[in-house]
């Protein structure tokens, strides 16, 4: 597929041909659900954690005798009945991420670009480089693109007056081409994507 190609004064400056077998998938909820479920189970702590018997400091010894009192028989002071004992079947410590297969990524990744590109949400820019590194300024140039809520990809290196100007700007994300992932594409509303990042990504995703 084809794709204007635009700078930032909002000026199309090109064309550039889109390699249909990255950015032109059937949209696949599923997968990207999978991807997402993922990528969000990976940044989990997993350090909530209640205390079982062994955490707990208190005397081993049996509170009363098995038989004779007319009680129920205990073993442990330190039992979950007790005031101050322990929890059954808490949280404890543990990693919540799971594998995905290194094919199954790449594709997710492929399927999360090809559903921008058609919902018309997907821009290519010529560079991503800022003359002052001044929020102000690049935040007017966003506005008068109509791009409120932004993805920005560019390729190995970011420009740093464009990553810093963009750092304060509310619902704009810089990320390189080796950052780009499928939650970050999907949580904002246009996907930027700059010539180097187009030509890396579909290295990259071949």
């Amino acid at each position: 597929m084809k794709l204007a190609v635009t700078n930032l004064d909002a000026e199309q400056t090109g064309e550039i041909e889109l390699d249909d077998s990255i950015f032109g998938l059937e949209p696949r909820r599923d997968i990207l659900a999978r991807m997402v479920n993922w990528q969000l189970a990976k940044r989990r702590s997993g350090n909530h954690q209640v205390k079982t018997i062994s955490d707990i400091r208190g005397t081993t010894k049996k509170p009363f005798r098995q038989k004779g009192t007319g009680r129920a028989r205990q073993g442990s002071v330190r039992a979950t009945q007790f005031r101050g004992g322990q929890t059954v079947h808490g949280p404890v410590v543990r990693d919540h991420g799971h594998e995905l297969t290194k094919k199954f990524r790449k594709l997710g990744l492929k399927i999360a670009l090809s559903a921008k590109a058609k919902a018309g949400q997907l821009v290519v820019l010529d560079e991503a480089k800022a003359d002052e590194p001044k929020t102000k300024a690049l935040a007017a140039k966003l506005k008068g693109l109509g791009w409120t809520s932004v993805l920005v990809i560019d390729g190995n290196e970011l420009d740093p007056g464009f990553a810093r100007a963009a750092r304060n700007i509310p619902l704009v994300d810089v990320l390189p081409q080796q950052g780009a992932n499928v939650y970050d594409i999907l949580r904002r509303h246009t996907l930027v994507l700059t010539k180097g990042a187009v030509e890396q990504l579909e290295a990259r995703l071949k």
